[in-house]
């Protein structure tokens, strides 16, 4: 029997693990997580949501849902948590094997059609967290309205927000963001081992994502992390399924069709002999497809394991990827913990084994794991007495643009959270009173290779020469991974502030390219910044020049004027230059500024004989 929650207690904090396939909720008190079962006695609630034809309200949500889902394909919502926070472009490839619609809306986000409703992905999980909602309810006897909700860590910005606008749809309060892999560290209660690294490998229904954690004194904090949020267990459902069309088209002719049920009856005998291979060594399949064809098969786990290699493959990339951000070797971790539905299936197991040289842990089910985790970090927040403390990271750079197009980065990826971070910039025109800031998400150097993920303005700056205004740009992420981005020209005071919030978020190999692009074009990126600073200083300089030239007139020698001009032809050849080389660009820059040196004194005495003039009486 489980552990029955002190009513008495102060408002509760539930922790659930919002899942792509399947969902749960859980409790934590002092003797540790429990997870919380309906009012039938389930645990784990299927992510799935049946409509009426009309798409109205609800007909069903979880295990009901998907156990009539062949027969109400069209209306059958299932793996929405794929579609959170992204445009539609980013998943058309899959929507060929989706049975219901998926259509665009407002500014490219993807939505869910049903009959004449159009749902965001945001509202099918709103549905399911609300059922969880009322599971923790009912097991405590009044209503839950906090929660501490688990993501990818590789969830971006949009994913986030997606997730906590979910939350309040559902009508709870979300206290917190937590990345999946260490909600499971919290659930192993790793915190109670010394120095250890330990590597969280979360492969789910729908999304993957890696972390190292260094574990020391009770506190958890995340080295690195990695992963796709477009990669799971539902990918290697996809690549049976089109194994079993192909043989279908091949068999009875290529022009059958496949309606919506059919594809949702191959997604059910896709998933069903995944996990009976998990176990035996063969599945039976058959499939009738009307008009006396029947499809029949045999599946091998050889098979099957051929199939998803090339998946497991893409997590070991994203492992290598965490391991070398964190400057770690394989050898270098004490324990690798599964976490995820698909670490079941035993080459997972034995692939990610062979790679970091050890057994992989596997003491808790790691269907629930994320949950408990999950309400782990609830009771800490609820002040329940527990020496643990959670530093997490942010898993992309993020920076604002700057004149030319390129990135200036205020935090990188990898820091960890809450953080903040200021930098002072100013204009490059006179009299300039509006400034745009446009932020941006990624790993390279100019801004046309990294995600433009919000914009604002700061505005009424008083004109000023160009390069006189001080303006303030701040970067703060808090807990939950939200950026907020606040700017202040210090001269005046005018502030602006934006919370970022994406209409939606990265493509589906966008977050894997920012990183991996870094790395291959690293130098030429790191050229082209130069080149853009140096070309913006240089026009920076050379307006000052002239404004000094023009306002000593003729009391400079007009060989010394002579000499100026030509360090500044030399320095405008560069600027106009295609791709001048940057240290001789440099040279010039430096050698006109130090040839100026005399001209600014002149300037400055120029400036101070107007003064007394203008000051006698």
């Amino acid at each position: 029997m489980s552990q029955s929650p002190d009513t008495t207690a102060a408002e509760p904090i539930i922790g659930i693990d919002l899942g792509t396939t399947n969902s749960l909720v859980a409790w934590c008190d002092a003797t540790g997580p429990h997870i919380v079962e309906s009012p039938q006695g389930r645990a784990v609630l299927p992510s799935v949501v049946r409509f009426d034809p009309t798409g109205g309200a609800p007909q069903a949500v979880g295990d009901e849902a998907r156990r009539h889902a062949v027969e109400f394909p069209e209306h059958t919502i299932f793996s929405a948590k794929r579609l959170m926070g992204r445009g539609v472009d980013a998943v058309t490839g899959e929507l060929a094997y989706l049975p219901y619609r998926v259509v665009e809306g407002e500014r490219n986000t993807a939505r869910i059609a049903v009959g004449k409703r159009i749902y965001t992905p945001q509202e099918i999980s709103a549905y399911i967290l609300r059922e969880l909602k009322q599971w923790a309810s009912a097991r405590f006897g009044r209503e839950v309205r906090k929660a501490v909700i688990t993501v990818p860590a590789y969830f971006d910005d949009a994913q986030r927000q997606a997730t906590r606008d979910a939350g309040r749809i559902a009508g709870l309060e979300v206290v917190r963001i937590v990345n999946e892999p260490t909600a499971a560290a919290l659930a192993y209660d790793l915190d109670r081992e010394q120095d250890a690294t330990i590597v969280v490998y979360d492969f789910g229904g729908g999304t993957f994502d890696v972390s190292i954690l260094k574990l020391q004194n009770g506190v958890f904090q995340v080295i690195s992390t990695a992963g796709d949020t477009h990669l799971g267990g539902d990918d290697i459902d996809r690549s049976l399924v089109e194994r079993i069309q192909s043989e279908i088209r091949a068999q009875f002719g290529q022009d059958i069709a496949f309606p919506p049920a059919t594809r949702q009856a191959f997604r059910t005998f896709a998933e069903a002999a995944k996990i009976k291979l998990s176990q035996d060594d063969r599945a039976e399949l058959e499939i009738d497809l009307g008009g006396e064809r029947t499809y029949r098969r045999t599946i091998t786990r050889a098979e099957l394991e051929s199939l998803m290699r090339p998946w497991i493959d893409k997590t070991l990339e994203s492992c290598k990827r965490a391991l070398r951000d964190g400057k770690l070797k394989p050898d270098a971790i004490d324990r690798v913990v599964m976490v995820g539905g698909s670490t079941r299936i035993p080459l997972v197991r034995r692939v990610v084994g062979e790679y970091f040289e050890t057994e992989p842990y596997t003491a808790l089910d790691p269907d629930r794991v994320v949950a408990m985790g999950a309400a782990v970090q609830a009771a800490i927040l609820a002040g329940i007495n527990r020496e643990a403390l959670l530093l997490d990271v942010i898993p992309l750079s993020l920076g604002i643009e700057t004149l030319g197009g390129a990135v200036a980065k205020l935090i990188v990826r990898n820091t960890t959270v809450p953080a903040v971070a200021r930098e002072n910039f100013s204009t490059y025109v006179d009299g300039q009173t509006h400034v745009a800031i446009n932020v941006c998400q990624g790993e390279r150097e100019l801004v046309a290779d990294c995600r433009l993920i919000g914009a604002f303005e700061l505005r009424n700056i008083p004109p000023m020469p160009a390069g006189l205004p001080k303006i303030e740009v701040t970067f703060i992420v808090d807990a939950n991974g939200i950026l907020t981005v606040e700017a202040v020209e210090r001269r005046s005071e005018k502030r602006a502030s934006i919370q970022v919030i994406p209409n939606h978020g990265l493509t589906r190999r966008e977050v894997e390219r920012m990183g991996l692009e870094s790395y291959e074009h690293a130098l030429a990126d790191m050229t082209a910044h130069r080149l853009i600073d140096l070309r913006n200083q240089a026009k920076l300089d050379m307006r000052q020049i002239r404004k000094q030239l023009e306002k000593v007139g003729e009391a400079i020698d007009p060989d010394y004027r002579a000499e100026i001009e030509t360090k500044m032809t030399a320095v405008q050849r560069y600027v106009d230059a295609d791709d001048p080389e940057p240290n001789a660009f440099a040279e010039a820059l430096t050698a006109m500024d130090h040839a100026t040196i005399k001209l600014a004194e002149l300037a400055i005495a120029s400036t101070l004989r107007e003064e007394n003039l203008n000051n006698r009486p």
